[in-house]
């Protein structure tokens, strides 16, 4: 009876341990990954666990103490990382987007702006005339 239950418990880690690789993989984001990675290392725990009881040893119930505190560790760290992230941050910007941003920044409000493109220098008062047609 006891080795069908070990038997049991093994493939049904093993299934998870796949399933967790798989999202690993997959993704699609970072916090997908991350909660992947964490039922990894809880899979890990349950497959060692799972040994202890077979073989009927104590000496790795440090193992599964150690393994669970990085587990939470990581998991912790992970979750401060994201929430501390802001929405769009994690993308890459092109050098025009940083160059907008700055001359964003350094003309003071009220002022008129005046943005580069294609090599030309356009008024924010051209760009309003154009959406109205041309007409003012």
């Amino acid at each position: 009876m006891m080795l069908a239950a070990v038997i049991a418990a093994a493939v049904l880690v093993a299934v998870a341990a796949l399933l967790a690789l798989v999202r690993v993989e997959r993704g699609p984001s970072m916090l997908d990954r991350a909660v992947a990675l964490d039922t990894l290392t809880v899979t890990l725990v349950c497959a060692i666990a799972i040994e202890a009881i077979w073989s009927r040893r104590t000496e790795t119930i440090p193992i599964l103490v150690a393994l669970s505190m990085v587990g939470f560790v990581g998991s912790v760290t992970m979750a401060r990382f994201a929430a501390k992230e802001p929405e769009g941050e994690g993308r890459v910007r092109t050098r025009e987007e940083v160059a907008a941003q700055a001359r964003a920044a350094d003309v003071p409000r009220g002022e008129q702006r005046h943005e580069q493109r294609d090599g030309a220098r356009v008024d924010a008062e051209d760009d309003a005339e154009s959406a109205e047609g041309g007409q003012r």
